[in-house]
């Protein structure tokens, strides 16, 4: 039976490349695609709801699928481990499945967990994220996770150092780490997690030159595993062996 697919924000950039790889899925079939203005009832009677709308949006297109006992993949930015704290209950309650990918793209992924991995040794942890100017918000929910798995990493170490962290030009701290964001065109996604020890600095980077190229292995594995999973993850990380789990 052909899995049918709700797709909300499915006429933005991320939207229609997630539609152009469920096309191409066996089993599954977008049978309505729903802009940012939709009315969510529109929702109804689909078996996975993929959210790619927009950060004020996505909390109410999470809800609308929860209550209707409808799994949901969402791909939309904004969402903190503490934002989805707020609808974890909802959906442990509701006995459905909510999956957050922050990052489709597999090369992301591993940048972060080796950053992660590295994290205990370093004292000093910062991360430069940089997106095309049209991206609405800041820092990335790349960034964002990014830092949650770094501060996990360091739970016996403590904090990272982050001096004048009450400067605005220190970025943005998330888990003690600074973040800076960069908004300019000419970019499509870049990410540079820089950690310092006395004498020696080590610096993960990932670059993302073709968006629909770097997302589209993600979002084939993220797609089933939403469609069958019951409870909350974050991550591609629960779909492939990197050693972490979320």
């Amino acid at each position: 039976m052909t899995s049918q697919v709700a797709l909300v924000g499915g006429t933005g950039k991320l939207g229609t490349i997630i539609h152009a790889v469920i096309d191409e899925l066996e089993g599954f079939e977008v049978s309505r695609v729903l802009t940012s203005s939709s009315d969510l009832s529109e929702l109804d009677g689909a078996d996975l709801v993929v959210d790619a709308s927009t950060p004020q949006i996505s909390i109410d297109v999470v809800r609308a699928a929860v209550e209707r006992g409808i799994n949901i993949l969402v791909a939309t930015s904004g969402w903190s481990a503490e934002r989805i704290a707020l609808v974890r209950p909802l959906v442990e309650a509701a006995g459905t499945g909510a999956v957050f990918i922050p990052n489709f793209s597999l090369g992301s992924v591993l940048g972060s967990a080796l950053a992660a991995a590295a994290a205990p040794f370093f004292g000093s942890a910062e991360i430069i994220e940089a997106h095309r100017e049209t991206k609405i918000d800041s820092p990335s929910g790349t960034a964002v996770r990014t830092a949650e798995l770094i501060a996990a990493a360091r739970a016996e170490q403590g904090p990272v150092s982050a001096p004048h962290a009450d400067q605005r030009a220190r970025g943005q701290q998330v888990g003690s780490v600074p973040i800076h964001s960069l908004r300019r065109p000419g970019v499509v996604a870049k990410q540079e997690v820089i950690l310092a020890g006395p004498g020696e600095s080590l610096t993960f980077t990932h670059d993302t030159v073709d968006s629909a190229l770097a997302y589209a292995p993600g979002i084939r594995l993220a797609v089933p595993f939403a469609r069958d999973a019951t409870g909350v993850f974050v991550g591609l990380e629960n779909m492939i062996d990197i050693g972490i789990r979320a």
